[in-house]
């Protein structure tokens, strides 16, 4: 591995993309290469119209390592804050993509691997994965916002002040991770996610993700008019009509095989 390599993998078939993360000799610890790589990937993909959905995966046996702590040595308080200010809007690039955004996890999660995994629409793992956030045991702070939003404040509060290894199992009964199998099945199960994305028109999709994020900031009542705006969006692009007959089709074919 060389340092002329390329931080981030981007492998595309159709219309899956398949983002990487590509430092294995550092267990793919975040620099800020990696950083500005991510955010110019997902912002590069959110306005592509021939991309359904990007998986997040990495190379090696760790997810994720945390942020790569070495490349701090002999930088000044400055240069930490804009790098900490590069990995926030990496970790937003990914949130705001307009794609359904998937993380797909084998191995150790660490500190700012966590975040990215968490600024995905959700988190497919292996059982052999493990998720820790050590920030304040490396004498810094992080992790305080996505990981409450996802778990629940006390939840974070104890795996943050203790630096705990959460198991996968645990991560799935909290809620981090959405859909847990075995080593052997990950490939599988990322096949099994994409397949079942692009069978939904694809604007219907970005139209459901973008008010589930909306609407998760707000009220009941203005989330059901986000809704409402979202639906008439999708009435007036008329694809909606493809959506219904294929359903109306499959169902005519399943009441003809009883």
């Amino acid at each position: 591995m060389t340092g002329s390599e390329p931080v981030v993998l981007i492998e595309r078939r159709d219309e899956i993309v398949r983002v990487v993360l590509n430092r294995p000799h550092a267990r793919n610890g975040v620099n800020l290469a990696m950083c500005l790589e991510l955010r110019r990937t997902f912002e590069m993909f959110d306005s592509d119209p021939g991309v359904r959905a990007v998986f997040l995966g990495a190379n090696g046996p760790a997810f994720c390592a945390g942020a790569d702590l070495k490349e701090r040595i002999g930088k000044d308080e400055a240069w930490v804050r804009r790098r900490r200010q590069a990995s926030f809007a990496a970790y937003e690039a990914i949130e705001r993509c307009a794609k359904p955004v998937i993380a797909v996890i084998d191995g150790p999660v660490v500190g700012a691997g966590g975040e990215i995994a968490m600024s995905c629409d959700f988190v497919v793992a292996s059982t052999a994965t493990t998720f820790r956030w050590p920030e304040p045991h490396w004498g810094t702070v992080g992790a305080t916002q996505r990981l409450q939003r996802v778990i629940g404040k006390r939840h974070a509060k104890e795996l943050l002040y203790t630096d705990r290894v959460m198991t996968a199992g645990e991560a799935h009964r909290l809620g981090l991770v959405t859909r847990l199998v075995e080593p052997p099945e990950l490939g599988a199960e990322e096949a099994r996610i994409a397949s079942a994305i692009t069978l939904a028109p694809a604007l219907a999709i970005e139209l459901t993700k973008q008010a589930i994020d909306l609407g998760g900031e707000t009220d009941l009542d203005r989330g059901i008019r986000i809704e409402m705006a979202a639906i008439e969006r999708n009435l007036s692009d008329g694809s909606w009509r493809a959506g219904v007959s294929r359903f109306a089709g499959a169902t005519d074919s399943e009441q003809q095989k009883e």
